[in-house]
C-alpha cells in the first residue's frame, strides 16, 4: 500500500463525524460537475442522477468495476460486478460551492455528508464531512472508502492513471479502526 501523508487522513471531528479535506485542480465548476453530474461521479466513486435542489433525490449508485480493474474480495463480488443503488436527499444545494445529502442505505442508520468547494488560488479546497456514524466499524469503513475515492477524484481530475482501490481498502480500513479507536462515539 502507498504510504498516504497525514493530510490526506481523515479526522474525526466530533462523535460520530469525520472530516476530509483536499486541494484539487480546478476550476471550481469542474470539480462541482465531478460531484454532481452521475456520469463524472462514476468514474471515482458512484454514478446516480441528482436533482439539482434541495429536498431533490440523489441516486448512489455504486459499481465499483467502473473505477478499478481490480479483482474484489469475494464480499464485494456482487456490488463490483453488478452494482449497487443506495439513495437519498439533497439537503443542501449551491452551485458550485456546496452540496450536502442524506445518505439512506447499506443497512446502516441513515448519515449526513456535506461537501464544501472554495477557490484556493489556481486550486480549489474541497472539504468533506461526514456525519452521524454510528458505530466505530462505520466510521471507520466510510472513511476508508471517502479516503480512497476522493484519491480517485484527484487522479480524475489531473489525468493520473487511478490508483488502486481493492489492493489497498482493507489495510487502509484497518488502519483507520487503529486511528479511530479512541475517537468519541
Amino acid at each position: 500500500m502507498q504510504a498516504a501523508t497525514s493530510k490526506e487522513y481523515g479526522e474525526v471531528l466530533e462523535s460520530g463525524a469525520v472530516r476530509f479535506e483536499r486541494l484539487l485542480p480546478g476550476p471550481i465548476e469542474r470539480v462541482w460537475a465531478y460531484l454532481t453530474e452521475g456520469e463524472k461521479r462514476a468514474t471515482w466513486f458512484c454514478g446516480g442522477e441528482t436533482e439539482p435542489r434541495s429536498g431533490g433525490r440523489i441516486e448512489l449508485f455504486f459499481k465499483h468495476s467502473q473505477i478499478t480493474d481490480e479483482p474484489p474480495p469475494e464480499s464485494h463480488r456482487k456490488m463490483n460486478d453488478e452494482g449497487a443503488l443506495m439513495s437519498g436527499t439533497v439537503t443542501l444545494w449551491e452551485p458550485p460551492h456546496r452540496l450536502a445529502f442524506n445518505w439512506q442505505g447499506m443497512g446502516d442508520p441513515d448519515s449526513d455528508v456535506e461537501i464544501e468547494l472554495a477557490q484556493a488560488g489556481d486550486k480549489v479546497r474541497l472539504v468533506l464531512t461526514h456525519r452521524r456514524l454510528a458505530t466505530k466499524s462505520r466510521m471507520a469503513n466510510v472513511s476508508s472508502g471517502w479516503h480512497l475515492h476522493l484519491g480517485l477524484l484527484e487522479d480524475q481530475l489531473t489525468g493520473a492513471k487511478p490508483r488502486g482501490f481493492w489492493s489497498i481498502h482493507d489495510a487502509l480500513k484497518a488502519e483507520y479502526e487503529d486511528r479511530q479507536r479512541d475517537a468519541p462515539l
